[in-house]
């Protein structure tokens, strides 16, 4: 359709590559190198988020088609060597959030890193990683809401691009990608400034508030997809989810801080190696 961005964005040795592709991967460049910057600022090494690619990488790409796969496996059971094919999507957020969270557990224990002190360092990089990867899905036309009209497209004065891109399957769509993506900018920004305030956050309370912020968004926004993964029948996985981590950070929080943990500033000062 005229107006629409082609999915692949060239042929390398007569193999397309896809947008999807190149914009994940620019994501997971940002992220590491901004994780390695505050890696500095709290005592550790730039090798060690480095290092952490090697194992956290590969568990997230796993584990975000392990996710999707188990929840469409309707899908797969005829042709299951299509579970390797993941060149036009089918990972899911979570997924990839779970298998690069396990990774880094036990990789900051076999560093004798603080799991909280990387988990802190990590959580503003990976959603900012995820506000880009949500143009990946733009363009592969996915991850898009129900449909609407071009005028309401236009109220919300997008790029005539992104409006021409949202006509799928012969109808405009909501762009729930952009709102996701525009969600977790403004949580990159809120977890910065949060992270800068002296005295104010407790060890692990970036990562929580990561947390927090991400999943009460994505309850909302998976709402309107039209492309959610279900359990048990009519069960949004991602909304229920999101209602489990919500709830569980605020009650982490709450906990740790009765319990008492660190600040953040105090770890500037040194600690950040400390295990725990």
């Amino acid at each position: 359709m005229l107006g629409q961005v082609n999915p692949v964005a060239f042929n390398l040795f007569g193999i397309a590559v896809y947008w999807y592709a190149v914009i994940i991967v620019s994501g997971i460049v940002l992220a590491v190198w901004l994780s390695s910057k505050e890696a500095v600022r709290v005592g550790l090494k730039e090798d060690d988020v480095v290092d952490f690619m090697l194992w956290g990488l590969p568990s997230a790409i796993v584990g975000a088609r392990l996710y999707f796969v188990i929840f469409e496996w309707q899908d797969y059971v005829a042709n299951p060597l299509d579970i390797l094919w993941t060149r036009n999507g089918g990972l899911a957020i979570y997924g990839g959030l779970i298998g690069g969270g396990l990774a880094l557990f036990f990789f900051s224990r076999h560093r004798f890193i603080s799991t909280w002190t990387f988990l802190d360092i990590a959580a503003p990089s990976v959603i900012l990683a995820q506000a880009i990867g949500r143009w990946g899905n733009f363009m592969n036309h996915e991850a898009f809401g129900p449909e609407t009209t071009r005028g309401f497209l236009e109220g919300l004065h997008l790029p005539k691009f992104i409006i021409d891109n949202m006509n799928i399957d012969g109808a405009y769509r909501q762009p729930t990608f952009l709102y996701e993506s525009v969600w977790n900018v403004l949580g990159f920004v809120v977890l910065v400034l949060l992270r800068r305030k002296k005295h104010f956050l407790k060890e692990g309370e970036v990562f929580l508030g990561y947390i927090i912020w991400y999943s009460f968004g994505r309850f909302f926004i998976e709402g309107m997809r039209t492309d959610s993964l279900y359990a048990f029948g009519s069960i949004r996985v991602s909304q229920l989810l999101s209602l489990v981590l919500f709830f569980g950070a605020i009650g982490l929080v709450i906990f740790r801080r009765k319990k008492g943990n660190l600040s953040f500033y105090d770890r500037e000062k040194g600690t950040a190696k400390k295990a725990g």
